[in-house]
């Protein structure tokens, strides 16, 4: 029997408390505000209840409850997602998992390390590089974002031209279930036989269940790593300068470009003196493999870059210099913050033959809603970050900011792209799917989630279409059994 009379959340809160304990649990509203968005702040929406779980088991307890109550959930590693997808909704519990940190297994002989979803991203590599290893997905977040929302978003990086996202690098996931069932998906070896439902999990942004231990795949650090940085007076050169490089037999572990607007932010920050402000773009190019491959690639990209036009050409060989020409790509969408009050990121792909294109028309959306736009951006596998920068106090400007943002991802899909590279669909994105898919391909993926998830509770009204109307009756559909008392 359901009620349509609101949720009783004193005696939710109770009863959760009892089972968990208080201390597990977040309740005043000054404490959930902190979680009312992720690194996306466009979209907000405080929980009513969070938990900490510390354990695989407490996992389990929280999302049982979860079930037996009638209540959806949202899973929540460190909050730096930038689609809107750790957002939940007034009637969801959320459940954090950046508590759970701890490092289960490494194993060398057999280059894997099992890590619990709250470690942040770069720990992985910490943990193991004094034996020569290293983990290769690095989003630009790293030094903050966790394991568990990489999965979740299946993320990518700096050198997912080389090495590929998340994804690549996972072999095997504990896994809770919607329904509080604790599973397994993958193995320790990649290759296992049936259904890859470990393929599935990965990038199904929380609405298949939560991960609790996740299987690494661990990569011996290169002999050698050089750094390229290339400046342009044209984007357009800047884009030939890629294209020579991947045409030749090239494959670096990365290519970043960075626009005049967002290296000019950059040094304003950073003050370091590598970048040519009057340079319309930059290109860092990293090449990594034995040293003598690496010295042949880095004489011949040095040679066609300067073909393609490049002013002045700056190259590190040490890990120090490296770490100086890549300070000021990583520090990018942080040097925004000194430039405007708010700023909303894309993460739309095209083919890499048609940036100068696309960037061309990104520059047009700018001028047509008077919104400066900087650009930087993974030009080796053409996945876009356009930075709309806008101020949150002046009237009606949200609907113009969301407007621009949609006709950057239309721009995408018309020049055979994708809306997401890396960042995930959340609620930002999740009408601008029907875009790339038909309404068959989304009924197909929406039979695999209800499969697993008949009642939609896990992260409900993400990643799929939200058609207008649907919203009131998902809340139908997730009201709260009387009997919680």
């Amino acid at each position: 029997m359901v009620t349509d009379a609101p949720i009783p959340w004193k005696a939710i809160h109770a009863r959760f408390a009892a089972v968990l304990g208080a201390k597990r649990l977040l309740r005043r509203r000054e404490d959930l505000l902190a979680y009312d968005c992720d690194g996306l702040t466009l979209h907000r929406c405080a929980p009513k209840l969070a938990v900490l779980p510390r354990s695989t088991a407490e996992v389990v307890t929280t999302v049982k409850l979860c079930a037996q109550l009638g209540l959806p959930f949202v899973a929540r590693g460190s909050g730096t997602g930038l689609s809107g997808g750790a957002i939940p909704s007034e009637e969801a519990v959320l459940i954090i998992t950046s508590r759970m940190r701890r490092i289960l297994d490494i194993d060398l002989d057999n280059q894997t390390i099992l890590v619990e979803p709250g470690v942040i991203n770069n720990w992985v590599t910490r943990a193991v590089a004094g034996e020569g290893f290293y983990y290769a997905p690095d989003p630009s977040s790293q030094t903050v974002c966790s394991v568990g929302g990489n999965i979740a978003e299946n993320s990518g990086g700096v050198h997912c031209l080389k090495y590929g996202v998340t994804s690549n690098h996972v072999l095997e996931l504990e896994v809770v279930l919607p329904d509080g069932t604790l599973t397994r998906f993958g193995g320790h070896v990649a290759e296992m036989p049936g259904l890859d439902l470990r393929g599935l999990f990965i990038g199904s942004e929380g609405t298949l269940g939560i991960a609790t231990a996740i299987r690494l795949r661990l990569l011996r650090q290169p002999e050698t790593v050089r750094v390229l940085l290339a400046d342009f007076a044209a984007m357009e050169d800047a884009g030939d300068g890629v294209c020579r490089i991947t045409a030749a037999g090239i494959l670096p572990a990365g290519m970043e470009i960075m626009d005049n607007f967002t290296l000019n932010a950059t040094e304003d920050l950073l003050q370091t003196g590598v970048y040519n402000r009057s340079a319309v773009a930059a290109l860092l190019v990293e090449l990594d493999g034995h040293a003598a491959e690496v010295e042949a690639a880095c004489q011949q990209a040095k040679d066609l870059l300067m073909a393609a036009g490049a002013q002045n050409l700056q190259w590190a060989k040490s890990p120090e210099e490296c770490e100086r020409l890549w300070k000021g790509r990583k520090a990018a969408f942080a040097a925004m913050g000194r430039l405007s009050p708010s700023y909303y990121v894309q993460d739309g792909v095209v083919p890499r033959s048609t940036l100068p294109q696309v960037l061309k028309a990104i520059a047009d959306i700018s001028h047509r809603y008077d919104l400066p736009i900087a650009n930087v951006f993974h030009a080796g596998d053409g996945n876009l970050h356009p930075l709309i920068l806008y101020d949150h106090h002046e009237p009606a400007i949200i609907q113009r900011v969301e407007q621009a943002g949609a006709d950057i991802l239309r721009l995408c899909v018309e020049m055979g792209g994708s809306i997401t590279g890396e960042h995930g669909i959340g609620a930002d994105k999740r009408n601008a799917m029907a875009l790339m898919f038909s309404a068959m391909d989304l009924d197909t993926m929406t039979r695999v989630r209800q499969a697993i998830d008949p009642q939609q509770r896990a992260n409900p009204n993400k990643l799929f279409p939200t058609p207008t109307g649907c919203a009131e009756a998902s809340r139908r559909s997730l009201r709260v059994p009387v009997d919680v008392y």
